[in-house]
């Protein structure tokens, strides 16, 4: 799909309120796009409404829970009432989860199952059917993860819901191409978002300590989320189903691909650089 020049066409995203979803939203608007956005918190989400307004855009914005799927289908609904189209879809609304496996509870599994997988689900189901039968071309975004190919250790959570993610997309791509809609799973590496402060984290890795030492560590790298949204534009444009953004996570996709035996080392090297590091944050 030809991302050029998006006037007269509306896109959508989910949990634009902050991060890559804002900042995606934003490139949309500044090719020409009109908007329709979500998110569960409202100050962002305005704050990103006033802005894409500002570059002349029109733009809903609604309180919606992607895990909701009635929620879900009634934001579709007012899209297509206010635009009468949609033709690109990003699905990034998400949360993080860190912790081994053994510490993460139960319920921690439902939310981020509910979120970051059944909430790109419901996205899915609530616009591309009527993508389908509009018969324009298209693309669909779901924001997966350099976790979902290269599975850290205690990420056991979030890397499940992002390797999910990567194969939902993977079998769409096949499904809507004959319907001439493209389908994009984004694999962003170390950004500098809000997700290391406001993940859900358990046992060794939840101290206050080493949360602020991720955080710390993502704001020194300082990948932008504009990049970001600048590699989905370019996905958009390639028709790419999978889609790394950022230096280390091309890197880990190659790694993966050509050499899963090396992989499998640097994860037992990440393993013991972690436990060194919980020890001396403990």
């Amino acid at each position: 799909m030809d991302v050029i020049n998006l006037s007269g066409r509306a896109a959508v995203v989910t949990g634009a309120g902050s991060g890559i979803g804002r900042a995606t939203a934003l490139a949309l608007a500044g090719r020409g796009a009109d908007l329709a956005i979500c998110d569960v918190d409202e100050s962002g989400l305005k704050e990103t409404a006033d802005r894409i307004s500002g570059l002349g855009r029109r733009v809903l914005a609604l309180k919606v829970d992607v895990a909701d799927a009635a929620a879900m289908q009634e934001f579709a609904e007012r899209t297509y009432a206010e635009f009468g189209r949609a033709d690109v879809v990003v699905n990034n609304a998400g949360i993080g989860v860190g912790g081994n496996f053994v510490d993460v509870p139960i319920d921690e599994w439902n939310t981020i199952l509910d979120i970051n997988v059944k909430g790109v689900v419901h996205g899915c189901a609530a616009f591309i059917p009527r993508m389908i039968e509009a018969g324009r071309p298209g693309h669909v975004v779901n924001i997966a993860s350099m976790a979902g190919y290269f599975a850290a250790p205690g990420m056991s959570a979030y890397s499940a819901t992002k390797f999910a993610v990567i194969g939902l997309s993977e079998s769409l791509a096949g499904e809507l191409d004959e319907h001439g809609i493209g389908v994009s799973a984004i694999c962003p590496g170390i950004i500098n978002t809000p997700i290391v402060r406001s993940s859900r984290m358990y046992g060794e890795v939840g101290s206050e300590a080493m949360r602020e030492q991720g955080a710390r560590a993502f704001a020194r790298r300082n990948y932008t989320p504009e990049r970001v949204a600048q590699g989905i534009l370019k996905a958009i444009q390639r028709n790419r189903v999978v889609a790394p953004v950022s230096p280390e996570a091309w890197a880990a996709y190659w790694l993966k691909r050509l050499f899963p035996g090396l992989m499998r080392v640097v994860m037992r090297w990440g393993m013991r650089r972690q436990a060194a590091r919980n020890t001396q944050a403990s």
